[in-house]
């Protein structure tokens, strides 16, 4: 049984290490580029959006056809709007303000290295969050289809990569560090293997594919939400809506670009 959960669970933690990936790409970023920061913002956002609306809720119906064959549709819809209301608790306990009293002595330029420090820390909590149902979800429909599986880790993979740079971008801009940003990047997306291992439990205690579906469902509520309340906001605050559309823009065709050619072969 530990083997039939290997290749599910290294497929799990190369979708999260692409967070690194994007972490190195701050030591070819000129750290007061911001505007980089914003197009790789919307280009995660957009990804993210197609994603969801494809290939995770695609799954998620196909798995409670079965169970719902009529109202399976509703069953979903039901499954995402839990998802929302799940963020929307990750947002009530992570606020995204910034406290605008920093203490005496605390100049403009300090109070805004503070700011984007604090940005980049509260982007790395939210998506490290956001990344443990992605590998829960990566792992279980790997242990379901394994095409299917690594169709949704490489989607995974391919928005992980804009996300480490907009958890390293930030941080690096502020402390000056690639290795810190590196390293905030990289434990970003090790939140993903970890909802692997956790998937490994609740299969071995069987887990229903009813419930795995109304999982799907509520992950793509969650980065639904994700995308529109944390990432596209930065995005137009580091640049413009100029750089978030063409981030969003460039996102998408990326990422159906590339589920085309898996889906060819």
């Amino acid at each position: 049984m530990i083997k039939e959960w290997q290749l599910p669970l290294l497929i799990t933690l190369l979708a999260g290490l692409a967070t690194t990936i994007g972490g190195f790409i701050t030591f070819f970023v000129n750290k007061n580029n911001m505007k980089v920061l914003s197009l790789g913002l919307g280009f995660s956002a957009g990804v993210m959006i197609f994603v969801s609306l494809t290939e995770i809720l695609h799954s998620a119906e196909d798995l409670l056809i079965n169970y719902f064959p009529n109202n399976y549709h509703w069953v979903v819809f039901v499954g995402f709007i839990l998802g929302v209301l799940v963020s929307k608790l990750i947002d009530t306990f992570l606020p995204d303000h910034v406290e605008e009293d920093l203490g005496e002595g605390c100049d403009a330029q300090c109070k805004q290295t503070h700011r984007i420090k604090r940005a980049g820390i509260l982007t790395a909590i939210a998506m490290a969050i956001h990344n443990f149902p992605e590998g829960l979800g990566t792992f279980l429909v790997s242990s379901q289809d394994l095409t299917i599986g690594i169709t949704v880790a490489v989607a995974i993979a391919l928005h992980n990569i804009p996300e480490g740079i907009a958890v390293a971008l930030p941080i690096y801009h502020a402390t000056g560090k690639k290795r810190k940003a590196i390293w905030y990047s990289f434990w970003t997306g090790m939140t993903e293997p970890i909802g692997a291992l956790i998937g490994i439990g609740l299969l071995s205690l069987f887990l229903p594919q009813m419930f795995i579906g109304i999982f799907l469902a509520a992950v793509v509520g969650i980065m639904i939400y994700i995308a529109f309340d944390t990432l596209l906001p930065l995005s137009h605050e580091y640049g413009d809506w100029h750089y978030a559309i063409s981030g969003i823009m460039a996102g998408i065709i990326l990422i159906w670009a590339s589920l085309l050619l898996l889906h060819a072969h």
